[in-house]
């Protein structure tokens, strides 16, 4: 019991994290180009995963091994482009409907878990997630209201998310643990992203660069932080815990950047994670 609680309590702390992580991206992105900052901010997170790697039980040579190079390597980039794709989105429609319609991505990962990982999903975890779309269109108002066009990309980053999810769980099944996945989304994701940040290196102020450490710092405490959270306890007793990094979310695009937070947000909100607390509620019974 006293496990579970400090991995809940790691995991509060790490959505928090990943929140402030968010905020600060969408402070930079209307200054500098999104591919540059992003660069930054994976040179840090591949020192971590070195750093990490380096301590545990064979060293980097041991995270570098695995059975499935090119699907780590594919992941690994597929996670650079939704971060990119995300982080756009946080621009272009503000952070408090972005996280409000991110939060679709773990109903995304029920319905995608059929045809990707051949899953049976029964009748009552489909309707979850219709309910969640219908989440979606509730915040959206189509019919009421002219629908933002940069709502697709905050759907395109949330499937982006899911499909990247998915993978992980294929890569780490086939390896029997995560140490490969976390060593290829840092080096696989660097690589990538160095082979196009540098074309849009743009002078930065001291402040910004302030803002731009404090964003790697908040990335690598919520990663450092997760870690210790699925050190502590299981997978399933954390993920309803995640949904708190879009409330955090929500509250920092209300608070911080002044943006409006309406009776028909929350509602859409509270559908879609009210339906992916339910399909995960079901998946744990299936599980036994």
């Amino acid at each position: 019991m006293a496990e579970s609680r400090a991995g809940i309590r790691y995991v509060i702390l790490a959505m928090v994290c990943f929140a402030v992580q968010d905020g600060i991206s969408k402070h930079l992105a209307t200054l500098y180009p999104v591919p540059f900052f992003v660069m930054l901010r994976y040179w840090a997170f591949a020192l971590f995963v070195f750093a990490l790697s380096s301590r545990r039980p064979g060293g980097i040579r041991a995270a570098a091994r695995t059975k499935m190079p090119r699907l780590q390597i594919a992941r690994g980039v597929l996670l650079v482009v939704q971060i990119l794709v995300f982080v756009t989105a946080l621009d272009l429609l503000g952070l408090a409907p972005m996280m409000a319609l991110f939060a679709l991505y773990p109903l995304l990962i029920t319905l995608l878990a059929v045809p990707v990982l051949g899953e049976r999903v029964g009748w009552r975890r489909l309707a979850a997630v219709g309910v969640g779309f219908l989440g979606v269109l509730v915040i959206l108002r189509p019919g009421l209201a002219v629908v933002d066009p940069n709502a697709l990309i905050a759907l395109l980053a949330a499937f982006g998310l899911a499909a990247y999810s998915l993978m992980t769980r294929i890569a780490t099944r086939a390896d029997g643990g995560s140490g490969p996945a976390v060593f290829y989304t840092g080096v696989a994701g660097a690589v990538a992203i160095t082979l196009v940040g540098p074309f849009y290196w743009t002078p930065m102020t001291p402040v910004d660069w302030g803002w731009t450490a404090l964003l790697a710092l908040a990335g690598l405490s919520g990663h450092s932080l997760l870690i210790r959270a699925y050190d502590a306890t299981e997978a399933v007793r954390l993920q309803p815990f995640v949904y708190l990094q879009m409330l955090f979310g929500v509250l920092i695009g209300w608070t911080v950047f002044a943006e409006p937070v309406d009776a028909w947000m929350i509602l859409g909100m509270a559908m879609i994670v009210a339906a992916g607390l339910y399909a995960l509620w079901r998946e744990m019974r299936s599980l036994g």
